[in-house]
């Protein structure tokens, strides 16, 4: 693919994935990036084999982009010590190539916030991660600044949907209430806690990739009903399914006994706070300036569902 407009994706996990499907929808060519050179998507998309700790890498299999999308991450219990240096030799070589850079982020950055998360907070992360990720911010927002790569920032919540294993609204909790089991929920389930919609997460990274105003700034994307509780997105799950609602929330305690013999879950305790007080995220922002609105909760909950029963035996 030789197309000088070409739109490169970096990771081709859910939220990668995610992306391409806006792309391809738009008629947009895509290539994607990953370690393996090999992808499970539709015979447009290229699949290159790329190394993002490599700034040569970067550079070549971004010669010839419009826009970036970096959606590649670590292994989770590795970011204080690998995203950082992933992002620098990805910064480097959009760089090199000229390439609009929009970056996918979470919420870590901000620590524990009293009220709505917005993005006027300042960076005041007290976990590893949380302070990796404000690093890693201010070092893109900083390049901007430079005048040396065009950068935009889109930020989740903690995101559910076709494709999603690996998250805290993932398979621990549909894959059983597929079968009529108890859904595993982290922290509280009765506070309110903003989940993200893949494909909205998606959507929104292309939007600020086509946007000039978007430059230099991070973003919130939009989220449906962000006051909802777990419990309550949970039960509306059981009801898409047919089953009756079953939910069980585990604890800080838990998590970190879980910790003891997981990788994942060791570092996943000291997020708990996001799901022992209300994490309610604004997205206002993003919707007054481009005009995207969340996917309808019960229309992302069914196809999800409908992806969920693709894919696992009930």
């Amino acid at each position: 693919m030789n197309d000088q407009n070409v739109h490169v994706i970096f990771g081709a996990g859910p939220l990668g994935t995610a992306v391409m499907r806006e792309l391809l929808r738009q008629g947009q060519p895509v290539r994607m990036v990953n370690t393996r050179g090999q992808a499970d998507v539709p015979a447009a998309v290229e699949v290159v084999k790329g190394d993002a700790y490599s700034v040569e890498s970067v550079t070549a299999v971004t010669a010839n982009a419009q826009v970036v999308y970096q959606c590649a991450q670590p292994a989770y219990h590795q970011w204080p010590e690998k995203f950082p240096p992933m992002q620098a030799a990805i910064l480097e070589g959009v760089a090199r190539s000229g390439a609009k850079l929009v970056l996918a982020e979470n919420l870590y950055m901000y620590g524990a916030v009293s009220g709505q998360i917005h993005e006027g907070l300042p960076y005041n992360a007290h976990t590893r991660k949380g302070k990796t990720r404000a690093q890693m911010a201010e070092s893109a927002l900083a390049a901007h600044q430079a005048g040396k790569v065009r950068v935009a920032i889109g930020r989740g919540s903690d995101f559910f949907g076709p494709g999603v294993l690996d998250s805290a609204l993932g398979d621990r909790a549909i894959v059983p209430a597929l079968a009529g089991k108890a859904a595993q929920m982290v922290g509280k389930l009765d506070l309110p806690h903003t989940y993200t919609f893949i494909d909205d997460f998606g959507k929104a990274l292309v939007i600020l990739g086509e946007r000039e105003e978007a430059l230099g700034q991070a973003w919130h994307v939009p989220n449906d009903q962000p006051e909802i509780t777990q419990r309550q997105i949970m039960t509306l799950f059981f009801a898409e399914i047919g089953q009756p609602p079953q939910i069980k929330g585990m604890g800080k305690w838990m998590m970190s006994l879980g910790g003891l013999f997981i990788p994942a879950a060791r570092e996943t305790a000291e997020m708990m706070y996001e799901f022992e007080k209300p994490f309610v995220v604004d997205s206002s922002k993003f919707e007054r300036a481009f005009g995207l609105k969340a996917t309808p909760l019960p229309e992302a909950i069914a196809q999800t569902v409908a992806w969920y029963r693709a894919h696992h035996k009930e």
